[in-house]
């Protein structure tokens, strides 16, 4: 081995993260002795810590797997911890999240118009011909289902229809049942028809024991109408009549003045019509 003779000291001195020791001049005709090192391990199992990196070129990470390269990231990594961005982040391929996607607004524009805003409220579709296919069942808890800006509140299996609601929708069991029954109260008024003989009362009113039958709800009120009088086998003009439930009494008035003649007590006054019975 050769030996070295220095005409002058040889000076060691600390640099940036270096440290040398002893840190001073050295004057030397023997074995020279200094340690150097930097204060943390940098094997190739070591964990380095650096304040900041600033490749001019690139920067590669486990062996080409990870590669920073003028502002673009290539390869494959897995994080651990929380990954924040404070501007856009694109991702030109598929992605795959397996825990919970929280997001303040989700806006798809690919194939669909849907908007998933932070209340739950959500957006399908941007125009009137957009069409929307769902299989499976509907579940749904709200109070109101708008369509074409009118609000349904309910849908309503009540066979009586009685609520008469405008924000009902009736079912088909509804109805049916509603036009069932409605119908056989209409037809059992409808076949009423029975004569009764009544009684002189005075010159302009005669009286029969019978009660009118009352129309159903939604049918025109009973009236002089739904009844033929005759008075002597000639039928009366229904321009001179009116009629008039007194309790188990039905009356007929005339108008002598129009009808050209008054009763008489002799008279056969028969009454042909929707009676109860």
């Amino acid at each position: 081995m050769a030996n070295f003779i220095l005409k002058n000291a040889l000076t060691l001195s600390d640099g940036t993260g270096f440290d040398v020791e002893p840190n001073a001049d050295i004057f030397a005709k023997s074995r020279i002795e200094a340690t150097f090192q930097i204060p943390q391990s940098v094997g190739s199992a070591s964990n380095v810590e650096f304040a900041a990196i600033s490749p001019t070129e690139q920067f590669i990470i486990d062996d080409n797997k990870i590669i920073f390269k003028k502002n673009t990231l290539s390869g494959s990594f897995t994080q651990t911890g929380n990954f924040i961005t404070s501007n856009f982040l694109v991702i030109n391929g598929d992605a795959s999240i397996g825990g919970i996607l929280t997001a303040r607004k989700i806006v798809s524009e690919v194939t669909q118009s849907v908007t998933i805003f932070e209340s739950g409220s959500t957006q399908f579709g941007n125009t009137l011909d957009d069409t929307h296919q769902r299989t499976g069942s509907l579940s749904m808890t709200g109070s109101i289902l708008g369509l074409n800006n009118f609000d349904i509140t309910e849908i309503s299996n009540d066979t009586t229809l009685g609520d008469s609601g405008g924000t009902s929708i009736v079912t088909e069991n509804a109805v049916k049942t509603y036009l069932d029954e409605g119908a056989g109260v209409f037809q059992t008024y409808q076949r009423k028809s029975f004569t009764h003989t009544g009684s002189f009362v005075s010159v302009s009113t005669a009286s029969f024991t019978a009660t009118s039958a009352s129309a159903p709800t939604g049918i025109t009120a009973t009236s002089e109408d739904d009844f033929m009088f005759f008075v002597n086998g000639a039928i009366a003009e229904y321009d001179a009549l009116t009629v008039q439930q007194s309790g188990s009494l039905f009356l007929l008035k005339v108008d002598n003045d129009s009808i050209g003649y008054d009763l008489r007590s002799s008279d056969e006054i028969v009454a042909f019509g929707k009676f109860n019975s």
